[in-house]
């Protein structure tokens, strides 16, 4: 857990110091920078699935499972009333779940997070330096939306920490890269929606991270 602990405070140490270039000068292209690096690392990130048909059935069944139970709309509305708490702007959803959907979505969260439980937090703590930076540049953007996605982030990397100290590491190298195909998918999801060339519900998606890797396991049993 240690290395979650240290990745909440580089999100929040890179996020204030966004936060500090933001009032001081004009930051509106950082907007589309990030929109950009955001399709780039789903691009390169969904090239490295190991099965693309285990991919797509799995981002639809997952996406199925996530509209059914309507994540978008029910942590949007939850991230809408924190917002309402703290005073934020009409970017702090956005920012809160754009920075989380990043930093959490890769296979260095997961695998991360997992060893992290297990005693060794190596990977994500070169995961939190990356994201401090990471975070930076997205408040510098979005604001202080942005500094508040340790919550999910905590939850989320907490709980696969967890999971990680009692069955330990299991994924396959298979799994791995199916995983890290189903994250790239959602962030080029998630660049369209930042770029304004179609709202995307990506947090919908976010089931597949799991469905994904158990499509492409079940069919490689045929």
């Amino acid at each position: 857990m240690l290395g979650t602990l240290i990745n909440a405070l580089t999100v929040l140490l890179g996020s204030a110091a966004g936060l500090l270039v933001r009032k001081k000068v004009k930051t509106g292209f950082v907007f589309d920078v990030v929109g950009l690096f955001t399709f780039y690392l789903g691009v390169d990130m969904a090239l490295k699935t190991s099965n693309p048909v285990g991919l797509i059935l799995g981002l639809l069944l997952g996406t199925a499972v996530g509209e059914k139970l309507s994540l978008d709309t029910r942590v949007k509305n939850w991230a809408e009333n924190l917002r309402r708490k703290v005073g934020g702007d009409s970017l702090f959803v956005e920012g809160m779940m754009t920075a989380f959907i990043t930093f959490c979505v890769g296979p260095m969260t997961v695998v991360g997070a997992l060893k992290d439980g297990m005693g060794d937090p190596s990977i994500i703590m070169a995961k939190a330096v990356m994201d401090g930076f990471t975070s930076a540049a997205y408040a510098s953007a979005m604001g202080i939306g942005v500094l508040f996605s340790v919550i999910p982030l905590l939850i989320f990397q907490g709980g696969l920490a967890l999971v990680g100290s009692l069955i330990g590491l299991s994924l396959p190298v298979s799994a791995v890269a199916d995983l890290t195909g189903a994250g790239g998918v959602i962030l080029l999801g998630l660049a369209l929606d930042l770029l304004k060339v179609k709202e995307v519900r990506v947090t919908n998606m976010l089931p597949s991270l799991i469905t994904v890797p158990l499509t492409s396991a079940i069919l490689a049993l045929w």
